[in-house]
């Protein structure tokens, strides 16, 4: 399929099944799912997952972008259309939360020999946080010390003790709580 060529319309299709599909299994399943596995869940042949990725590195690769796509794009939703006083908590919950789904995809990713490059999304992803804390800030929702290179730091860690321990929904939401109260003004 040639870059200058715009995809069919049940191309499109199969290629989002795929992403679905993909997205699950290796939900399940980590590094030891197939591509067959995936072609199976999506009722699709082998043919068109290979068509669509060439490689089981290429899948992943492709449901990692995806992944931080939907965090930038929720973000974003947040600052049009959340409220400042809220939408800051809001969107640190839901990268803590997302932290499972993105672990399985980046361990997966690393057992087949893939670094995982923060690339220009994850900086969108920053400057959408730093906009959510610019304005939790001045709505006087979140201490006005708190800094964004601090707020990354307790974001990435919460997110990745929740996902190295294996915490429970309901360890996750305690924490969550601890942690948030600390951004609160006093």
């Amino acid at each position: 399929m040639t870059p200058s060529r715009p995809m069919r319309a049940d191309a499109r299709r199969n290629r989002a099944r795929i992403l679905a599909a993909a997205e699950e299994v290796f939900a399940e399943r980590g590094a030891a799912a197939s591509t067959e596995e995936v072609a199976s869940r999506a009722g699709v042949a082998i043919g068109t997952v290979f068509r669509h990725f060439p490689t089981k590195r290429d899948l992943l690769a492709a449901i990692m972008k995806l992944l931080r796509r939907r965090l930038v794009d929720r973000a974003d939703a947040l600052i049009a259309d959340g409220d400042p006083a809220t939408a800051f908590f809001d969107y640190f919950t839901y990268l803590v939360e997302s932290s499972a789904e993105i672990g399985t995809v980046v361990g997966a990713l690393a057992e087949e020999g893939t670094a995982v490059e923060p690339g220009e999304q994850i900086k969108a992803l920053t400057q959408a946080f730093g906009a959510l804390l610019a304005a939790a800030q001045e709505a006087g929702a979140v201490r006005p010390d708190a800094r964004l290179d601090e707020v990354m730091a307790l974001v990435t860690a919460t997110a990745h003790g929740a996902l190295a321990a294996g915490w429970s929904a309901d360890l996750r939401r305690r924490t969550l709580g601890l942690v948030l109260d600390g951004l609160r003004p006093r």
